[in-house]
């Protein structure tokens, strides 16, 4: 059983949230949480889970001047097409960088994961990086009111992955959280229900994509894409060494002669080509653990650090930080999800203490 407290005020409520709130039933139904990634949305719906995980990107028409798809629908049309039909991804490193892009698609995604005959405006609460600014918070509540939101809540995101992951962070000891997303990675030292301690790189799984395509660039003479770069990383990558080399057929375009070419890479070239961008990760957490008061970096000693984001499904992500820090690191159950589970309990909780103060 997972506790949570919400403080409100001078008010704490304690409720049971990873099953009751779960099973819906303190909130309406109306009520949503979204996490807004650079690569993906995810929206988790009360009572339903997580109902939408789809790429936060947009298919443009220059000629006519209209956006023609949106998520899947965009990334289908995209492999399909050329020329006036161009990529959109109005989110970068989990900001806002279209403004009038990105309402839009939030309105799509909402209507298409709460049903577009709904009469009600939804209750929605929605993640921001712990770095951001007054202004680009206040742009993502604008955007997401002119989707069609009739309350907004924004929440910290490493206080969503915290609670997506199951942790207890209302109590007055330490918990350590690394999210490592598409755009961002952050780290954040938990207690009391608040951040102690933060730090945000935009260093995060797009890097890990981008490093990879350098790497057969550089030493193969290959020109590959985005979405071979991500095959190659899920299948061969890894942060650490492997006594079991796994080899990969890679096909894409010579630098060269500009025909068709494949090569095999293994997964101790994905890892020297990851190096330094898990180095940067892991100087994160070595940052942060340096600023943690001694009391809470204790307890961060006795109960580990725990991954969330889709970067911390690399291979051997948690043991690189656990053998550079010396303290014991897992992985979320879900830790794809975890944000949008946990930006979604958040709505449920303050909308049941809502009730308890009404």
């Amino acid at each position: 059983m997972v506790f949570y407290t919400l403080t409100r005020g001078k008010k704490r409520v304690s409720v049971k949230v990873l099953d009751r709130y779960r099973k819906g039933k303190y909130m309406n139904v109306s009520d949503i949480g979204i996490d807004l990634g650079t690569a993906s949305i995810l929206i988790y719906v009360r009572g339903k889970g997580v109902v939408l995980k789809e790429p936060s990107v947009v298919a443009y028409d220059r000629d006519a001047d209209k956006i023609r798809a949106i998520g899947d629908e965009a990334r289908i049309m995209l492999s399909r097409t050329t020329g006036n039909i161009v990529a959109i991804r109005p989110l970068k490193n989990g900001i806002i960088a279209d403004y009038a892009v990105t309402e839009q698609m939030l309105k799509y995604f909402i209507q298409k994961a709460t049903g577009r005959l709904s009469f009600r405006k939804p209750r929605i609460s929605i993640c921001v990086p712990s770095n951001v600014t007054e202004v680009e918070k206040k742009a993502v509540e604008d955007a997401t009111y002119q989707a069609g939101a009739r309350e907004v809540l924004t929440v910290p995101e490493p206080i969503a992955a915290a609670i997506g992951a199951g942790i207890d962070i209302s109590r007055p000891c330490g918990k350590m959280i690394v999210d490592i997303g598409a755009g961002t990675s952050e780290t954040a030292i938990l207690s009391l229900d608040g951040i102690v301690v933060d730090h945000t790189i935009n260093v995060a799984g797009d890097n890990f994509d981008e490093a990879i395509m350098k790497y057969a660039r550089v030493e193969h003479n290959l020109i590959i894409g985005e979405r071979a770069a991500e095959d190659i990383k899920i299948h061969v990558g890894t942060a650490i060494e492997r006594p079991e080399q796994k080899i990969m057929e890679v096909k894409g375009r010579d630098l060269g002669t500009g025909l068709p070419k494949t090569v095999r890479i293994t997964s101790e070239d994905v890892r020297e080509a990851l190096k330094e961008t898990t180095g940067q990760i892991v100087e994160a957490v070595h940052s942060v653990l340096e600023k943690t008061p001694p009391e809470l970096a204790a307890d961060i000693v006795e109960r580990g650090i725990v991954l969330t984001g889709g970067g911390a499904l690399l291979d051997g992500m948690e043991e690189l930080i656990e053998e550079k820090t010396g303290i014991n690191t897992v992985t979320a159950e879900e830790p794809v999800a975890a944000v949008a589970i946990g930006t979604g309990t958040y709505a449920e909780l303050t909308a049941h203490n809502n009730r308890l103060e009404g």
